[in-house]
């Protein structure tokens, strides 16, 4: 397998193709432009970048629709992460559809144990102040943390006062920093790589003081 040459044309118009029929019927037709167009770069992708950030796990296309109402069969994206959980993981993740790029590392969304070390950590004077010229740092660097996947409380946490200096903190659920590209031709390119491996590089400082502070979820 080749090194990442860049997202193909045709890795778009896949999924452009796909959200007009989602269908056993088209994918089965279609299934050597996902294997050529979609699943072959991103393999590649995923082998360049797990030199430096560790093993990397593609997502299956197939959806879960055994409790949802849209029994679409398959995802209009295809996806990578780093971790094994989508609760209370600590790592990297990738999305690309017919219309952007996305991609993030942190805490997307925190397991109970570790909200409550987390929200012990902002409580605390000395790791609190850390993470707010922490998320000041990383915001100068056009690399904004944001609550991740869930939106934030409305009230404060029980046991926590709605005037705490860093109130705004204790009602995130996580802490990730999410960038998201509309497509561009640039994308095409090596510097789809590099764009992405640069956001997950400029994310360890946050990763870091997630690993010290919240640690992985409990068993």
């Amino acid at each position: 397998m080749s090194g990442f040459l860049g997202f193909p044309p045709g890795l778009f118009e896949f999924f452009t193709d796909l959200e007009n029929d989602n269908t056993k019927t088209f994918w089965q037709a279609s299934r050597q432009r996902w294997e050529c167009d979609v699943r072959s770069p991103m393999r590649s992708l995923l082998a360049d970048l797990s030199d430096e950030f560790g093993p990397l796990r593609m997502f299956r296309p197939n959806r879960d629709v055994r409790f949802s109402a849209d029994k679409s069969p398959y995802k209009l994206w295809a996806g990578a992460t780093s971790e094994s959980q989508a609760v209370g993981g600590n790592g990297c993740y990738l999305e690309v559809s017919a219309t952007r790029v996305v991609t993030g590392c942190g805490a997307m969304l925190m397991a109970h144990d570790q909200l409550r070390r987390y929200r012990a950590a902002i409580d605390d004077h000395t790791s609190g102040t850390e993470f707010e010229a922490l998320i000041d740092t990383l915001a100068a660097r056009s690399l904004p943390v944001s609550h991740g996947a869930e939106e934030p409380l409305k009230t404060a946490p029980r046991g926590y006062s709605a005037e705490h200096p860093r109130i705004r903190y204790l009602r995130w659920k996580g802490a990730a920093i999410i960038q998201e590209w509309p497509r561009g031709d640039w994308m095409h390119t090596t510097r789809a790589r590099d764009a992405i491996r640069d956001v997950w590089r400029g994310a360890k400082p946050l990763m870091a003081w997630l690993v010290r502070h919240i640690a992985d979820p409990a068993s």
